[in-house]
């Protein structure tokens, strides 16, 4: 029995030192930063890029992962009519109930609902991608923003960087490549440099050039899918991006008038009083 158990811990010792020297070999790159309408204390969205970003994720995304978080009548904040949103949300279907029978049932969703998984449970979804659940969408913008280290992170509270997340998005859907030689990839997986859990993942290459139709004239390519589809998932992860910025701008100038008013009347009340 000893043995044994001495045997197993050599063996994961050993495979734990194998991936060790692996991801020292192959270490994770950096997201590419991009250029984002909503960047800064001023940035805003930039509407017909999350139409876009909805068509590309609805297209090429949306049967392996969820958007369980969103509503559809906050598509609305996206320019969208409310005629639109309600035609939208009517495509998909919805399980609801349960009726007079106790039975459960699907019906068109509504604008209230929120948009469906395109799994019933999370085995299901794990059984149909080779062992692996993709993610729900709704966060990802937030849950996948990678740690920047020191010293970036301090000029980061300056710069007012929050964009790490779209950041790594973008740099995933474009980052697929061959695996290097000597590289030891698990079958079924896809080399990427930029996946945050590694150096491959079981989603393949989900989006390429021409595969989707843009109405506006847009660049039909990958390098714009990845930035369209990145933005509109920051904006999933944080509809009230504005409204908080314009918040914050309102309240530094309450900040700087109060704190002037507070100093001139410290000077009126204690001016004359010797110290």
């Amino acid at each position: 029995m000893n043995s044994f158990i001495k045997g197993f811990a050599a063996l994961g010792i050993a495979l734990g030192a194998a991936h060790a020297v692996q991801a020292a070999e192959y270490p994770l790159v950096k997201p590419v930063e991009q250029d984002w309408s909503f960047a800064g204390p001023f940035g805003t969205y930039e509407r017909s890029q999350l139409q876009r970003g909805l068509k590309v994720y609805r297209e090429g995304c949306a049967a392996c992962h969820g958007l369980e978080r969103v509503s559809f009548r906050t598509l609305e904040a996206l320019g969208y009519s409310e005629a639109q949103v309600r035609a939208l949300a009517a495509e998909y279907e919805v399980e609801d109930g349960p009726d007079s029978s106790g039975e459960m049932f699907t019906r068109p969703a509504i604008p209230s609902d929120h948009f469906p998984s395109p799994f019933p449970n999370a085995a299901a979804a794990a059984a149909a991608n080779n062992g692996a659940a993709p993610p729900d969408l709704s966060l990802i913008a937030k849950a996948r923003a990678v740690e920047r280290g020191f010293p970036t992170f301090v000029f980061d509270i300056f710069t007012q960087y929050a964009e790490s997340g779209p950041d790594y998005i973008y740099s995933l859907l474009t980052g697929y490549q061959d695996a290097p030689e000597g590289y030891n990839q698990q079958p079924g997986t896809y080399y990427n440099p930029h996946f945050i859990a590694g150096t491959s993942l079981s989603m393949p290459d989900p989006i390429s050039d021409g595969q989707i139709t843009y109405d506006d004239g847009a660049p039909e390519t990958q390098d714009q899918y990845a930035h369209d589809v990145a933005a509109f998932l920051m904006w999933t992860a944080e509809p009230h991006l504005e409204a908080r910025k314009r918040m914050g701008f309102n309240v530094m100038i309450f900040l700087v008038l109060f704190g002037g008013l507070v100093y001139l009347t410290k000077r009126k009340v204690w001016g004359g009083v010797d110290h």
